[in-house]
């Protein structure tokens, strides 16, 4: 006999699941399309678009699946936490982690200084090599963290605030709290991968 009280709340969650996904979509769609409209190589741009879709359609279904614990603005395809007064200070052990934890698919934190600005920015790492790592935006670091090529850039070790204000996009324009920044689609789905529990552990779901 069919229950429709116990169908009711998977009728509801799945709903949900399809609002959320749709405006996700959305926010990512038109995120992307004024990015891309200040794209000078045609080539370059016939390519972004072609696979545009795909990647929407995986960042919107891995944050619906995910286990990030941040607040969800889905209207705006963002992260939203409480910023903090001032930027999260490196942890001193960062030499330590990823002596014990580098490997390639690692998602990291990376600290950049834009002039007055201060940001916290997703990467991954894409190459080992000795007491190094090469990040697949950034470049080349030690494993203590300074930048091979830049000055700018620093990689940290993962924590709950560095994570949570790369997530957040959260930013600080000589010291103080500044508005905070729109994700990109690629940083968008790397913080749908953060596995919360374990930073150094890959994220295992249930997803297809």
């Amino acid at each position: 006999m069919f229950n429709q009280s116990n169908q009711q709340p998977d009728l509801w969650q799945d709903a949900e699941k399809h609002r959320l996904h749709a405006e996700l979509c959305n926010a990512f769609y038109a995120r992307e399309i004024l990015r891309l409209s200040k794209e000078e190589n045609n080539t370059r741009l016939c390519r972004i678009l072609a696979s545009l879709p795909y990647y929407i359609e995986r960042a919107a279904g891995h944050i619906i699946s995910g286990n990030n614990p941040l607040q969800l603005d889905s209207q705006n395809g963002s992260w939203i936490a409480k910023q903090a007064a001032k930027i999260p200070n490196a942890d001193a052990k960062t030499d330590i982690y990823f002596t014990q934890h580098a490997k390639v698919g690692l998602i990291v934190p990376i600290k950049l200084h834009l002039d007055e600005l201060e940001i916290i920015k997703l990467d991954c790492i894409d190459e080992v090599s000795g007491k190094t790592v090469h990040c697949n935006e950034h470049g080349w670091f030690s494993f203590s963290g300074p930048s091979l090529d830049s000055s700018q850039r620093a990689l940290c070790k993962p924590t709950k605030a560095m994570m949570t204000a790369a997530c957040c996009g959260h930013g600080w324009l000589q010291g103080k709290r500044t508005s905070p920044r729109r994700l990109s689609l690629r940083e968008m789905l790397l913080a749908a991968n953060i596995n919360w529990q374990n930073f150094a552990q890959p994220l295992i779901t249930n997803r297809r």
